[in-house]
């Protein structure tokens, strides 16, 4: 039996069975039994609800309701409970590891309205959400709040949470942190961009601080005022600070010498406004969000950085529809918003994929109607077999796996690289393959024919000069990571090292083929593509953000034309001229789907282009072979002009010298004149061989211009039409990412093959 004292209550557990203290009785130790017995501990140690208040697998009955069993069941108070009066909160448990589904939603929302309940929580091991029944509204009228009410909380305090919906959670977060930055720059006299190293740095403490708690079953929290008042030394935040880099010393975050730049009072008062967050147990989801709101407030307003806004990196995620095993790259990573992305999308088809395979094994062990032992056994020991295969800390499981060798990204700005990495961490991490260095050059994990995936908004308009040289400390890496990444990645990792030793001391540009001439200035973007289409490997997709001159301006055909015999065009997006206008950019942008050839796909395409050459070269042939003869007519000699018998006069060798001059006068004309039209005609045949490639090179193009993408130019939430979601335009049955998806599986139905009308 339990402890008679309710504070000291604990999950009991023998022969497979596990206590319920509300039942008073032993039941079988299923998954799912034994989440809602943790939830009872949380229910009575941290809410203060006793167990007479509580009622558990109570059957709800109404209208429609047939058996419902809500899993928990809270009144106000014991007598509340006994008069029959309505309750206070029902609670609906998952083991589900995936996050909770609108269908649970509606069914908490179900039970609660058909007991009248003022609170519903749906709780599983991933996650828990809170919510408030509103019975003057239909039933899915969701909406989401902080928390549920203390047991011991007055009217007043009931009344106030239910108004807190869970936004409030984000943006309070998201306020405390830019209250932090403005107490340095205030306090330290720094400017905004100093200001927010410093920040940085003190959310890496705690971050450091939280996981050693976590991981090593601490419960002294040495994040706190209270315990960095009792460190002897004047400088106490300093000293996590060492702790912390060296916690994080592989990742390069911090040079060796980097401090925390603060009187210890400023540090003090970040602590003291930091303390009460715990972010390893806020959900990624709000401190994600939070730090992303406060970044753009920060970044955009006050450090003039280049965000790509959260919708634009929704679609062009999904557009590219990426899966588990796929690696991705992002070679100007910026705050990292892609490669998160990516993580959470993956993350869930993971933890998804976990779930399935319990709820068909727990089908078939249903099915097999075996005592209720042992079912309980068997569908504990698959629980746990597959939480060993998604757990994070676990090396080699699945999300360890995405977390640690599918995400890659660098940033040449080093407080970029550094927010990336943390913007990474409080969206749940996945940030070790994030480095500080140009994306033009390799670096450990990133190099050429290596990626499923790329996704990059590159900066627009800057430009790479002759003397922007491979510098020694880029291609030099310490031996130990060498060795890594030749085990990791064998020939590959070391001709990519090979390519760019070689290269050490010369222009960057001439890593390149796309540069027409290496001393010259090159736009950064189209240097971009190019290292984009050769990150990929065989089949990989690519997604870029680029200025529409790309796609439009006839100078840059061979822009265009280079990524024509590389890879299949996808798809174009355009976006509205004031999609970044809140970001700081006035440059209109379009979208660019990428799939790059296999090898058999781009042997293929060879094929095709040499034969369409050779046909239209052998079409001209016949002009060709009289330019080629007027070009290289030698020089007319006076001796050509001698008479044909005796030794020529001088008036004769004179006359002969005349004519000469007067050959070599036509000749070189006609030279020049068969040069030009040489050079006319081999653009002539250039372009005709081109068409003729394209024709039987041929395969359609998603074309889409969109003019709601979810932003306005304020920066505001917008319509958006690029993917569902629940701010479309009025009206719109198919979004852009829905119509790609059917374009993709039947283009035909898009052509028009019919008479015109």
């Amino acid at each position: 039996m339990p402890p008679a004292n309710e504070t000291e209550l604990q999950i009991q557990t023998k022969n497979g069975k596990i206590f319920s203290p509300i039942r008073q009785k032993w039941l079988e130790e299923t998954p799912e039994e034994r989440v809602r017995q943790e939830y009872l501990l949380v229910l009575v140690s941290e809410y203060g609800f006793q167990l007479a208040q509580i009622a558990e697998e109570m059957e709800v009955t109404g209208r429609g309701s047939g058996h419902a069993r809500a899993d928990y069941v809270v009144w106000r108070s014991t007598q509340d409970k006994t008069d029959g009066k309505n309750p206070l909160v029902v609670v609906e448990c998952k083991s589900d590891n995936v996050t909770i589904r609108p269908a649970d939603y509606g069914q908490g929302d179900n039970y609660a309205r058909l007991s009248g309940a003022r609170f519903f929580v749906t709780h599983n091991h991933h996650e828990t959400k809170f919510w408030r029944v509103l019975h003057d509204r239909m039933p899915k009228s969701l909406e989401e709040i902080e928390n549920i009410p203390h047991a011991d909380a007055s009217d007043k305090e009931i009344e106030d949470l239910i108004k807190k919906l869970k936004v409030f959670k984000e943006t309070e977060f998201a306020d405390l942190l830019h209250e932090c930055h403005n107490v340095i720059r205030n306090r330290e006299k720094l400017d905004p961009a100093a200001a927010f190293d410093e920040i940085a740095k003190i959310l890496f403490v705690k971050v450091y601080v939280e996981r050693e708690l976590k991981q090593k079953r601490r419960r002294d929290n040495v994040f706190t005022t209270e315990i960095l008042d009792r460190q002897i030394g004047d400088d106490p935040l300093n000293g996590l600070f060492e702790k912390t880099k060296q916690h994080f010393k592989g990742d390069q975050i911090f040079a060796v010498d980097t401090r925390i730049n603060l009187k210890a009072s400023t540090g003090r008062e970040i602590v003291a406004k930091l303390e009460r967050y715990d972010l390893s147990e806020t959900s990624e989801d709000i401190k994600g969000i939070a730090f992303e709101r406060f970044l753009g407030r920060t970044f955009r307003g006050e450090i003039g950085q280049f965000f790509t806004p959260r919708t634009i990196v929704e679609f062009m995620v999904h557009m590219l529809d990426p899966q588990e095993g796929d690696v991705v790259c992002d070679p100007a990573s910026g705050s990292g918003g892609f490669l998160i992305r990516f993580f959470e999308v993956v993350r869930q088809q993971i933890l998804a994929d976990a779930d399935r395979q319990y709820q068909e094994f727990k089908a078939e062990v249903e099915a097999k109607k075996l005592p209720e032992d042992k079912q309980a056994d068997l569908l504990r020991r698959k629980y746990a077999e597959l939480q060993k295969t998604i757990d994070p800390t676990e090396k080699g499981s699945r999300l360890w796996q995405l977390a640690n060798q599918c995400i890659y990204g660098t940033d040449a700005n080093d407080r970029m690289a550094r927010t990336s990495k943390m913007n990474m961490i409080m969206h749940g991490d996945g940030h070790g393959g994030v480095h500080h260095h140009d994306g033009f050059i390799n670096v450990n994990g990133i190099f050429e024919d290596r990626f499923d995936i790329v996704l990059t908004n590159p900066p627009f308009g800057a430009n790479v000069e002759s003397g922007d040289v491979i510098l020694e400390s880029e291609v030099t890496v310490a031996d130990e990571v060498h060795e890594r990444y030749v085990r990791e990645h064998g020939p590959i990792y070391i001709e990519a090292q090979r390519r760019v030793h070689a290269a050490k001391g010369k222009p960057i540009a001439s890593l390149f083929d796309l540069p027409r001439n290496a001393q010259t200035k090159i736009k950064t973007e189209i240097l971009f593509i190019e290292r984009c289409l050769k990150l990929l490997k065989s089949g990989g997709r690519m997604g870029i953000v680029l200025p529409e001159g790309v796609f439009n301006n006839p100078s840059l055909a061979y822009v265009r034309e280079f990524c024509e015999d590389r890879a299949y065009i996808r798809a174009v997006v355009s976006l509205p001229q004031e999609t970044f206008y809140s970001s700081g950019a006035s440059v209109k942008a379009s979208l660019l789907f990428l799939q790059r050839f296999t090898v058999e796909e781009h042997n293929h395409f060879n094929e095709v282009k040499v034969q369409a050459e050779a046909e239209c070269r052998g079409a001209y042939q016949a002009e060709l072979d009289e330019l080629d003869m007027a070009i290289r007519q030698p020089p007319y000699k006076p001796t050509d002009f001698y008479p044909a018998n005796g030794k020529p006069t001088a008036a004769e060798r004179s006359a002969a010298a005349a004519a000469a001059r007067a050959a070599n006068a036509k000749r070189i004309a006609a030279r020049d004149a068969a040069q030009k039209r040489l050079k006319e005609l081999t653009e002539t045949i250039r372009q005709e061989a081109r068409a003729l490639l394209k024709e039987r090179f041929d395969y359609p193009i998603f074309m889409y211009e969109a003019a709601k993408v979810g932003i306005s130019a304020t920066g505001e939430a917008d319509q958006n039409e690029l993917y569902p979601n629940d701010n479309l335009p009025p009206g719109l049955e198919d979004t852009c990412l829905d119509i790609y998806r059917q374009f993709r599986q039947d283009p035909e139905r898009f052509f028009v093959t019919g008479p015109a009308a």
